[in-house]
């Protein structure tokens, strides 16, 4: 059977796919190009023209450079800390002792746990009035008064941080968990027998076994938080005062609060392209790791 045959087969049988997703992403990805060269509205007139007009409007004003800079934090710090929470997991969950399995499965709660149901349980922690938080803490003496911790500018932001970090580090712990399966109990024990510390031993024998799992978990969880919605959707809805608005929200509120389906579409377009540059960014970071540690 020809090499060309077997080529035009592979592309018969990847047809429907094909068809399906060009139906799917091609032609809403097409329409949204479209309507960000226009002044359209979400219900009505189809808008003219306006050529670069709502790109400079998004990326010049303040609402846009404000949010970005909302998300870059919230982006940053959740997902560090998600990761070194994972990581210190990981390494625990690796030991020998009663009950692991059980402490395995109970990990995995958090992230099997629907964002929406998260986010309101979080809520309810956090309430002003009634909330476990604030109960605890007032209990032990470290708060006088209980707090609105999602009701003031200053603390709502590092609350999402929170949960979002509570919702999401098991699944780096997880990733982590199946890398450390790989590092050869001989080495680890060579290293001891070397006298290699804790620090020494994680760095020079571990992290080696790590780092290639960590950076796609790096990757994904850097990816998700950029374009993080629901759970402070739920939460916050962007307040108080704007001080939770990422940039998934912004877009939400231009193309469907304030229906205007032109700046939304310039909006969601140029989110896309950052999201894309981070992830070929990471990308590249990822192939390094991998030749390093080859």
């Amino acid at each position: 059977m020809s090499g060309s045959w077997m080529t035009t087969r592979a592309w018969l049988l990847m047809l429907p796919l094909l068809v399906v997703m060009i139906s799917v992403i091609g032609w809403p990805l097409v329409d949204t190009v479209r309507l960000s060269f226009t002044d359209a509205k979400l219900v009505g007139t189809q808008g003219n023209f306006v050529g670069f007009d709502n790109y400079a409007k998004m990326l010049s004003g303040s609402n846009f450079q404000r949010t970005l800079i909302t998300t870059t934090w919230f982006a940053v710090i959740s997902v560090a800390a998600e990761m070194v929470l994972g990581v210190l997991a990981a390494l625990l969950l690796n030991q020998q002792f009663r009950g692991r399995a059980l402490l395995r499965a109970l990990m995995i709660l958090p992230w099997a746990l629907p964002t929406v149901v998260n986010a309101t349980l979080w809520r309810l922690i956090y309430n002003p009035e009634y909330g476990a938080l604030n109960a605890a803490l007032t209990q032990i003496g470290l708060l006088e008064a209980y707090r609105s911790w999602l009701g003031e500018p200053n603390t709502a932001l590092t609350a999402l941080i929170v949960a979002d970090c509570w919702k999401n580090f098991p699944l780096v712990a997880l990733i982590a968990l199946a890398a450390l399966q790989a590092v050869p109990r001989d080495i680890t024990a060579a290293s001891l027998v070397d006298g290699a510390g804790p620090i020494n031993r994680f760095r020079f024998v571990i992290l080696p076994y790590l780092a290639g799992p960590l950076m796609v978990a790096l990757v994904l969880r850097t990816i998700e938080a950029f374009k993080v919605f629901d759970i402070i959707w739920v939460m916050t809805r962007g307040g108080p005062a704007n001080s939770t608005r990422t940039l998934s929200i912004l877009v939400y509120q231009e193309a469907f609060s304030f229906q205007r389906a032109g700046s939304g579409a310039s909006l969601a377009l140029i989110v896309t392209l950052l999201v894309t540059v981070l992830a070929v960014a990471y990308a590249a970071l990822v192939r390094k790791v991998a030749g390093s540690t080859a």
